[in-house]
């Protein structure tokens, strides 16, 4: 009879698995990508919810709710649910992943069987946190979620052999989280989890704008200031922008201007971090796998990796070759694509916590 019942279950699973569509998550604290089996990369979108305090209604979701960061009324509050990579929020951020599951699936019979989803995490994370991550994703609809440490799913996005008795070194710089990981025969050997990265980065231009100008800056401001002229060493290119805020000793609106050198100033103290935490990790690495890592390089991944720059910096600091892999920013959910695509010969390369819904 038990053998009769994982029969049919295997049978029915192929079944109406067949209507649903398999996902791989970024559930990152800056944005959240999903890949969708056989169709690639279908949704990027901000991590953030806009939710309306009075009913508890979420008003908007991904770009709409970025949009109003900043700029609502006390009622609304335009929040991210997800804070240095791992859920503080469990209720919002199950309605977020529930609307992008909802998206993947509209139009399909997802009422018959919701999909598999692999899930992109920071590479230290709790059991409790990892449970959270989990348990929204099945009640946002899913049937079964896997877990896979985000840079393991960059190393794998960017195409490096983790399977294979070799070091590799990749270096993913998100929106809240810097991981750093050494990988070989598909574990990781070495790794460190900074809770420095974009967001820190955004905060640390705040901090300067308002210690040597007296200027206060939204977030959304100091990011552009970031993007625009950020850097982690001297550039050919003289750069400047225009930064608009208010002065803190008149409470009147103010605009000044900052130089690329000034914004490499304030970017100095996060990325000095990042580097040295990439030096003891490389210090911490067995010989043959060093030896590895010479030969093969360091690879950048993640939207924090983008500051010019960095790369040099990370070469000369650790006389290693550097290298950014191509579209760092979707790195880790082409990662959970490719898992997707085999699931079954990189099983090992995923984290053991897995859920699954029991049969009704």
């Amino acid at each position: 009879m038990a053998k009769f019942r994982s029969f049919l279950q295997k049978i029915t699973g192929n079944f109406f698995g067949g209507f649903s569509k398999d996902i791989g998550i970024d559930l990152g604290t800056a944005n959240t990508l999903v890949y969708v089996k056989g169709r690639g990369i279908v949704i990027n979108e901000p991590s953030v919810v806009a939710v309306n305090k009075k009913t508890g209604q979420v008003l908007a979701i991904g770009k709409e709710a970025k949009r109003m960061v900043g700029k609502t009324p006390s009622h609304i509050v335009a929040t991210r649910p997800l804070v240095d990579g791992v859920v503080s929020d469990f209720e919002i951020t199950e309605q977020m992943l529930k609307c992008f599951i909802d998206k993947v699936n509209k139009g399909g019979f997802s009422f018959f069987s919701g999909p598999r989803v692999v899930i992109g995490i920071p590479s230290d994370v709790t059991e409790v946190e990892k449970r959270a991550v989990i348990d929204a994703t099945i009640n946002a609809g899913a049937k079964e979620a896997y877990l896979i440490d985000e840079p393991m799913a960059a190393a794998i996005g960017a195409r490096l052999p983790v399977q294979e008795a070799a070091g590799n070194m990749i270096v993913d710089i998100g929106g809240g989280t810097t991981d750093i990981a050494i990988i070989s025969l598909g574990g990781i050997v070495v790794s460190r989890n900074l809770r420095i990265a974009g967001d820190e980065m955004n905060e640390d231009i705040t901090r300067y704008c308002r210690d040597e100008f007296n200027l206060l800056i939204g977030e959304k401001t100091a990011e552009d200031v970031k993007i625009a002229i950020g850097s982690a060493c001297p550039q050919e290119k003289k750069m400047q922008m225009a930064v608009r805020g208010r002065d803190l000793v008149t409470g009147l609106p103010k605009e000044i201007i900052i130089t690329a050198e000034q914004a490499r100033e304030a970017l100095s103290r996060s990325i000095r971090i990042i580097i040295n935490n990439i030096k003891t990790a490389i210090e911490e690495t067995p010989p043959e796998l060093v030896s590895d890592i010479m030969q093969r390089g360091i690879i950048l991944a993640g939207g924090g990796s983008l500051i010019r720059g960095l790369d040099k910096l990370v070469a000369d600091q650790t006389e290693m070759p550097v290298r950014m892999m191509e579209d760092p920013l979707t790195a880790v959910v082409r990662g959970t694509g490719i898992v997707l695509e085999d699931i079954e010969a990189l099983r090992e390369v995923l984290v053991e916590n897995q859920h699954e819904k029991s049969l009704r």
